[in-house]
């Protein structure tokens, strides 16, 4: 690969996966010349070994009925190193296991109900939701898993934008800090919005398009009265430009 090519797309920031898909190479391809070029690879921290996964998580998110993607997505971790551990600490998801339904769930989906009440090791007597695939999920345990990811991934956003009020350098309340489109007709997602919860890979190119603000900052940035610094608008603008070619 073209080395002076290959930096320009670094410093832009852009994923080995995205510079791939632009040079018509396989991401591994382009690790490899970083890495000749002793190049820094754009989230290669991502990449990094995290470690291993607790048993008590596996075994909590085993005991909710989760399946492998549902762990995976959890622990952030590839569904192939979800059964790596699941295999070394000896377990098996349920829905692995071919659970079978309870009677009560049985009964629940022949009159047509989607909710019917049994004990989630979590939680105890609560709601259970029976899925398209004939599963029983605890209610609460899926929404607590949802907004688990939820705040994990917008930890990762928040980190990767500055971690910190663009302009003010606010840091407290991570939900007081909000992703400023800096071009709202290239807006493609709402990363603001409680309900996101898309590959994390998707929603970075999105922040890339964006200026983190904290909520009173963000305010005064769209009545006109404070002005974004000139050097991180051309970055997002860059990044919009690049999404929306057109």
């Amino acid at each position: 690969m073209d080395r002076g090519l290959l930096e320009r797309y670094l410093a832009e920031g852009l994923s080995l996966a995205e510079i791939g898909r632009r040079v018509g190479r396989h991401e591994a391809t382009v690790g490899y010349w970083v890495a000749k070029h002793r190049f820094q690879a754009a989230h290669g921290v991502r990449h990094a070994a995290k470690g291993a996964v607790s048993r008590e998580d596996l075994e909590r998110l085993v005991e909710a009925g989760k399946s492998i993607a549902e762990i995976a997505a959890a622990v952030d971790r590839s569904k192939t190193t979800v059964r790596h551990w699941l295999g070394r600490y000896g377990l098996k998801t349920l829905n692995g296991s071919g659970r079978r339904r309870s009677s009560e769930s049985l009964r629940a989906r022949d009159a047509g109900l989607r909710t019917v009440g049994m004990m989630c090791p979590v939680h105890g007597a609560t709601d259970y939701v029976l899925d398209g695939r004939g599963y029983d999920r605890c209610r609460r345990c899926r929404a607590e898993a949802v907004s688990r990811r939820r705040r994990k991934v917008k930890a990762i956003l928040v980190q990767e934008a500055g971690g910190a009020c663009l302009i003010c350098g606010y840091t407290g309340n991570m939900r007081a800090l909000h992703f400023h489109h800096v071009a709202p007709a290239d807006k493609r997602i709402e990363l603001n919005a409680r309900g996101v919860a898309l590959a994390v890979e998707t929603l970075r190119a999105e922040a890339r398009k964006c200026v983190l603000l904290c909520s009173n900052c963000h305010a005064e940035v769209e009545d006109g009265s404070v002005q974004i610094p000139d050097a991180a608008l051309d970055s997002a603008l860059s990044a919009s430009r690049r999404d929306n070619p057109g």
